[in-house]
This record gives C-alpha cells, structure tokens and sequence, in this order.
C-alpha cells in the first residue's frame, strides 16, 4: 500500500508514486495512438490503484491531442469523490496550426487551461505542470518569462489551478522562473518532472541538487528509460518486444539514450533483480525511491501486473554496494537540452 507524500514545499499531498497516463485514450489518435489503451481496457487499472493508495495521476494535454485528458477525467469523475484523487495535466505542446495554439503566452496559458478542463470534465486542476519552459517548445513564441509567469499565478488566483509544477529544462532556467515569481509575489513551483533515470544521469549535476536545496519535489519522468531497464529492447534498439518498443514510438527513444553505457547498465539491473529475487523494472524504479531527493516518480504501465510490481518497488531497500554497481558504468553524455529536447 502506498503512503501519501507531501510535494516540495506546500501542503499538497500525492502518492509514493504517480500514474502517468500518455498511453490512456483514444487508440490510433496522437504520437502514441499504436500502444493507447481505451476507456474500457484503463477503468481496472485506475481501480487497481486507487486500491492500492495511488491516488496521483498525471496528464498532459498533448498526449493523444486530447483524448488522454478525456479518458482520464471521465474515469476519475466515475470512480471516486474528487476531494479524494490529485491530478497533474501540462500545457504549452502545440495543441493545433493556429499561431497560438502552443507554447506559454498569457493567451495561450488561459486559453489552454479552459480548454484542459474542458476535456477533463473538472473545475480546477489540482497540479498545472509548464510541459517545458516557455522558451523550450519548438516553433512557438519566446514570451518574456514575467508573462508566463504572471498568467501562471493569474490561473491560481482565478481558482482554476491550486499548485504549479515544472518539466524538463536547465537549472538556471529554473531557477530564473522561481526567482522571477518571488520577487514579484507570484505562484512559485513546488515541484519539478524532470527526465532521471539509470541512463540518464546528468541531472545529478545541477536539477536534483537544486531542487533538494529549495525543497522542490522531484518527480522524474521515464524512470524505466521507456522500457530499456525493463528489459523491452532485450539487450538493443532492435530486440522491442513489446508494442511500444516495436512501434513509432522507438524512435523516440532512441533519441533520447545514447552512449556506450546504455545496455550494459541494463544488464547490471538484470544481475541486481536476480540476486534479490525481484524483475528488472523493480529494481531500476527502487533505484529511484532509494535517491532522498526524489519524491514520487511517474510510472507508466498498461497491465495490473505491471502496477502491482512498481508500487512493491517502494518497499525494496538496495544496499549501497548494489546501488553503486548498477550506477558504475554510467558516462557522461551531452545534456539532451543542449542538442534539441529531452
């Protein structure tokens, strides 16, 4: 059973872990409509966490042009009372070809948080997540941070989001955005998605200890490098066994882990689930709880087994020697923001 969690410095409190829901929707709609799960084959993996004290469910408005938020609010409206359930969903992806339909202008800010809580069937969004920062999202404006910033708090003022979070970006960037929101009196972040895993390490460098210092809650995204320390690409980009790793969706991942290190750390992972008698994904997600500075990282998954083995994860201890192991072979790759998007 999970506990719940207090997120960063407010007293908004989620699950150990949260339920990310890109692949929750309309099948065939959107980038990863080959893998998407409809309304009716999700319903028993919402009540299986709700069972098992997941109650933090994030979404974003691009994840199936919609139809993620669609499915998700109807489901969540079906199932509990909503004093009982926190939601994230994000904005600034390009949600059309209207100049301004994407990014983080006040218009496009105001307009996408109506249009998210119309598709959600809600009247606030509990956690309202900056997809990437405002200077970040290819082909759209770069509005001056004090405007999204200031449409940010505007947003909380009018009742329609309690709490701000932040996606991937640098730390100075970051703390550009807090430090701009303090000194005019407006909604600071209280946490931060953030791309972290065995994989990928180099937010170790400047993001997590930021964070940890003022005490943002960390909540990495792909904690299982979609799939590569699950054991889904089977030692390479060419073994996918599974629908995601075989479809479009590959592609992207391949884009994202690059360096020597990538499969033999996932072998290490292999090693580490074996000797504790757990599987792979187990162990890699334990990894992440095991770091103090992470608070609830987002899980994806598209089985009820899968869901039982992730929240287990929350109760594995790793000795440090294994800890150190699986993280040894680890080496340095370029910043993914620095060379395009993480």
């Amino acid at each position: 059973m999970l506990k719940p969690v207090q997120l960063g410095r407010s007293g908004l409190r989620a699950s150990q872990l949260c339920l990310g829901t890109m692949n929750f929707g309309i099948p065939g709609r959107g980038h990863q409509g080959d893998w998407t799960l409809d309304i009716d084959q999700a319903r028993p993996i919402f009540k299986a966490a709700l069972d098992k004290g997941l109650f933090y469910f994030d979404c974003a408005d691009i994840y199936g042009q919609g139809a993620s938020e669609e499915v998700v609010g109807a489901l969540l409206r079906e199932l509990l009372p909503r004093d009982e359930f926190v939601l994230a969903t994000k904005i600034s992806m390009p949600m059309g070809r209207g100049a301004n339909s994407g990014g983080l202008s006040r218009k496009h800010v105001i307009e996408g948080v109506d249009a998210s809580l119309k598709r959600l069937g809600l009247d606030y969004i509990d956690h309202l997540v900056i997809h990437r920062h405002p200077h970040g999202i290819p082909s759209a404006a770069k509005p001056p941070i004090e405007e999204t910033m200031e449409a940010l708090h505007d947003m909380v003022k009018a009742g329609k989001v309690l709490y701000l979070g932040g996606s991937s970006m640098f730390a100075w960037q970051f703390a550009e955005l807090q430090m701009t929101a303090e000194i005019n009196g407006w909604t600071k972040f209280i946490s931060m998605q953030n791309h972290y895993n065995l994989v990928y390490r180099e937010e170790e460098r400047e993001m997590n200890p930021y964070c940890a210092q003022s005490g943002v809650a960390l909540m990495p995204w792909s904690p299982l490098a979609r799939g590569i320390l699950t054991g889904a690409y089977q030692g390479g980009f060419a073994g996918g066994s599974t629908n995601r790793s075989q479809g479009a969706d590959r592609k992207r991942t391949e884009s994202l882990y690059h360096g020597e290190h990538v499969f033999p750390v996932a072998d290490r992972v292999v090693e580490v689930a074996e000797k504790y008698g757990k599987r792979p994904a187990q162990i890699a997600l334990a990894w992440l709880i095991n770091k103090a500075e992470v608070t609830a990282p987002i899980v994806g998954v598209s089985k009820i087994e899968q869901l039982d083995e992730l929240v287990d994860s929350t109760e594995i201890v790793i000795d440090q020697a294994d800890m150190d192991y699986m993280e040894a072979l680890y080496t340095p790759v370029d910043n993914l923001l620095s060379i395009g998007t993480s």
